[in-house]
């Protein structure tokens, strides 16, 4: 059982039972959700995602073909590992500078390497500069995260983060396959200009947004990483996101290999069947959390996901396997919105950048946790056995899930 700190000021008092309609529920009112701020947020949210994904593939490309296929796996890994380390910080720079110099700086780290990648072939040079844009996408996706949550009104939280989902994730799947289209082209020097002009060019659109700070009272003091995951409220969320970014991981990695080479067809099916089915239930995971709480929806989530794995086992049958992620993907788009939508109501605005870095690092951590549990796993007992095992662990997260479920909107 986890052990709660006394609670503070940074956590905000309950007040309704999970399951409680929101303020808009009750008085009718819907305040506008596409303000000037959070359009310009968009423009910056476009930014960031092209210039991360327009890369991300890329950029192992092209180490390898300077130095084999160890100095692909060494920028990628750098790439991660700068993620995760600069996410456990950023919550502390956003406390100290602010929501707005912290993007900033992250779209600069981001974008500015990236003009200089090619300058050199040498693995020590990549490696370089993938650490240096992994600490820049940290900060943006922190900091920026928690400012985009204060643009929004508390009122439709859930539906405002899920179209922050929705502006950010159709960049990332159109850049994913436009770079290694265009590096075939023009080459991997304009594609990494591209990728971080791409950054650059949002700053602009940063300076026109609200120069807000992480504290909008001084009296408030922001909590700390390691804090919250001693905070049952919003440590338990960011385990059952946690488990359901797991299977996402084991997914997206694995089920090129899993299914018969001959089904190349089903694969791109699938894969884009579970992108739409996530895309759309995190649209509607918000409407319905704004009107009826979003406690209510994590544990359907997590079923759907663990479902929709369980599903996909038997990898030869192509309507399994469509089905599966299908019904997985309704899943991760539900807990994707309802764990991020929950966490925001239980804490006052000065720790929105600690529930920004929480939600992520279980996003990332998750997702590389999983692909390479599943690759050792599937070593052992075959693909259909190791898929099956990952839904039934992914149940261990049943017991958080139900605890939200009957805890009220503050903590427990």
């Amino acid at each position: 059982m986890t052990t709660e700190p006394p609670p503070d000021r940074s956590i905000q008092k309950a007040s309704d039972s999970p399951n409680s309609p929101t303020p808009e529920a009750t008085s009718g009112t819907r305040p506008p959700l596409l303000t000037r701020p959070l359009l310009l947020r968009f423009v910056s949210v476009v930014g960031a995602s092209l210039s991360f994904f327009l890369l991300l593939s890329v950029v192992p490309a092209y180490a390898a073909e300077r130095g084999g296929g160890g100095a692909a796996g060494l920028a990628t890994g750098s790439l991660m590992l700068a993620t995760v380390l600069g996410e456990l910080v950023t919550p502390r720079l956003v406390g100290r500078f602010g929501y707005r110099l912290t993007l900033i700086v992250g779209l600069f780290l981001l974008g500015a390497p990236a003009l200089v990648l090619t300058v050199s072939g040498q693995a020590a040079w990549i490696v370089a500069v993938c650490f240096v844009r992994g600490l820049g996408f940290a900060l943006t996706i922190v900091a920026g995260g928690a400012l985009t949550a204060s643009l929004i009104p508390d009122q439709r939280r859930g539906e405002g983060l899920a179209l922050v989902g929705v502006v950010s994730g159709v960049p990332s799947l159109v850049a994913l396959p436009l770079g290694l289209w265009l590096a075939d082209r023009v080459g991997y020097g304009p594609v990494a200009v591209t990728g971080g002009l791409a950054a650059l060019a949002a700053i602009f659109f940063v300076l026109g947004l609200p120069n807000r700070t992480a504290r909008t009272d001084h009296s408030e003091q922001p909590l700390g990483v390691v804090r919250g995951l001693r905070t049952g409220a919003l440590l338990r969320p960011v385990l059952v996101f946690a488990a359901t970014a797991t299977a996402a991981g084991v997914v997206v990695t694995f089920l090129p290999l899993a299914v018969p080479s001959a089904s190349a067809g089903v694969i791109a099916a699938a894969l884009f069947v579970q992108t739409a089915t996530s895309t759309l239930t995190r649209w509607l995971a918000g409407r319905l959390g704004d009107r009826h709480g979003s406690a209510r929806l994590i544990l359907p989530g997590l079923l759907l996901s663990a479902a929709g794995v369980l599903v996909i086992a038997p990898t030869a049958n192509p309507v399994a396997v469509v089905a599966g992620t299908a019904v997985f993907g309704a899943g991760f788009g539900i807990t994707q919105n309802a764990t991020l939508a929950l966490m925001y109501t239980r804490v006052s605005a000065a720790s929105y950048g600690t529930v920004s870095a929480l939600w992520n690092l279980a996003y990332d951590g998750g997702m590389g946790v999983g692909a390479a549990g599943f690759g050792i796993a599937a070593g052992l007992t075959g693909y259909p056995w190791a898929f099956t095992l990952t839904a039934l662990l992914m149940l261990g997260a049943v017991a958080p899930a139900l605890r939200d479920r009957r805890t009220p909107a503050g903590p427990a």
